[in-house]
């Protein structure tokens, strides 16, 4: 036969039974429930004055919490995490002390984030096995050393339309350049959009992307349409390692809270969404704080590029001592009597060969090294991994997260 289960407070309640039935002595019925006197009296002294609820557990919080949080200050951090909804308490505490600095100082991170749990302003996340972190990357050192650009992946209003956001950022203060919806995501979509942010904010050294169209190709160089001209008015194209966004994490990051903020779920028309745009890119770069930033905003950080730009596109000129070729429209060159191609992208555009030591040419446009032409060779062998003139490798890369040092990775 199985065995039963008992209650505690089916246990107590038999004692006060006991206990008031007065057949035994009070000690012995004490001694039989294997309790002190004072626990007996404690039991029927609650019994007497509330009944069965009196023999249930009560709560052991003290009656009095004096570190607990003002109530108009518990108030103000949950006026701005409704205001906020995917800010943390990092960031609300960072906004008000910025925004609204007291006398008294506001409450840790910790304590804010633990009111929103009570008021049920937080939405736990499934968590994620991670991988190993990747190997250190060089950080940009001030604004505008380099920019990076990318399309976060397109969704549908709720009217049916497509939108495709292009984003634009600084690399080292965070501030958003651009976040702009594309009619298609292509070179002569995009390029005004580059070319506004250029006059507006001056000449980034570097612009980032990934290997994607339009920012990049599989041709000589990588070159496409796009970063053909980012080079002729100034700027240095990088890519990332295909297949590795983390190095272009911070980028990746934007999206998520522009997803977050802005498209779930998406506005009803294309019209509608752009002006969610438009506001999220005032608030992220002004009210937003950053914790990369110590708590500052991307506007706290960012300056206008000394180098400016008058809107005109020049062809970089090749080293004074290397052979110039122009490419044609077909993309070739005519080199020692042979047609060899290149690449469209580069129609028109001066080339550089230079003759290297073990006898082949070096062929270059500005800063890009496309690849070599061997002797009595008919075509462009391009260079090996990480040798051309654009960063697409860790090593190289002069923009990325900061040195990893031995502390576990943030969110």
């Amino acid at each position: 036969m199985p065995w039963k289960e008992t209650r505690v407070v089916d246990e107590r309640m038999r004692f006060v039974l006991a206990a008031e039935a007065g057949e035994e002595a009070f000690a012995a019925v004490c001694r039989r429930f294997g309790i002190s006197r004072q626990h007996g009296v404690k039991w029927l002294t609650r019994w007497r004055a509330e009944g069965v609820a009196g023999l249930a557990d009560r709560s052991r919080a003290p009656l009095h919490h004096p570190q607990a949080v003002a109530a108009e200050l518990a108030e103000a951090c949950l006026d701005v995490r409704r205001a906020h909804a995917t800010w943390g308490p990092v960031k609300v505490r960072a906004w008000l002390e910025r925004k609204r600095p007291s006398g008294a100082p506001w409450p840790a991170a910790s304590t804010i984030g633990g009111l929103f749990d009570r008021e049920g302003l937080t939405v736990k996340r499934k968590l994620r096995r991670r991988g190993p972190p990747g190997g250190p990357l060089f950080a940009a050192e001030a604004a505008n050393d380099v920019w990076t650009i990318d399309f976060k992946g397109w969704f549908r209003t709720g009217d049916g339309t497509r939108v495709d956001p292009l984003t634009l950022s600084d690399a080292c203060s965070r501030y958003l350049l651009r976040c702009q919806a594309v009619a298609r995501p292509d070179t002569e979509h995009v390029w005004p959009i580059l070319d506004a942010a250029f006059r507006e904010y001056g000449l980034p050294l570097r612009l980032r992307s990934d290997n994607g169209p339009p920012f990049a190709t599989i041709g000589a160089g990588g070159l496409s349409r796009l970063s053909v001209r980012a080079i002729k008015a100034g700027v240095t194209p990088e890519r990332i390692r295909p297949g590795r966004p983390q190095e272009n994490g911070r980028h990746e990051r934007l999206h998520l809270t522009l997803l977050q903020d802005t498209a779930a779920p998406p506005a009803a028309t294309l019209r509608a969404q752009q002006a969610r745009f438009r506001r999220f890119q005032a608030d992220y770069n002004e009210e937003r704080p950053h914790a990369a930033l110590e708590g500052a905003t991307p506007a706290d950080r960012h300056a206008p590029s000394p180098r400016r730009w008058d809107g005109v596109l020049r062809s970089p000129e090749p080293d004074a001592d290397a052979t110039v070729r122009k490419v044609r429209r077909n993309g070739t060159i005519k080199w020692r009597g042979a047609c060899i191609h290149v690449s469209e992208a580069l129609t028109g555009e001066p080339l550089g060969l230079a003759e290297t030591e073990d006898g082949r040419w070096e062929v270059r446009y500005g800063p890009v090294l496309l690849g070599f032409i061997a002797h009595g060779d008919d075509r462009l062998k391009r260079p090996r991994k990480g040798a051309d003139g654009l960063v697409d490798n860790a090593e190289r890369c002069p923009q990325g997260p900061q040195p990893q040092q031995q502390q576990p990775p943030g969110t």
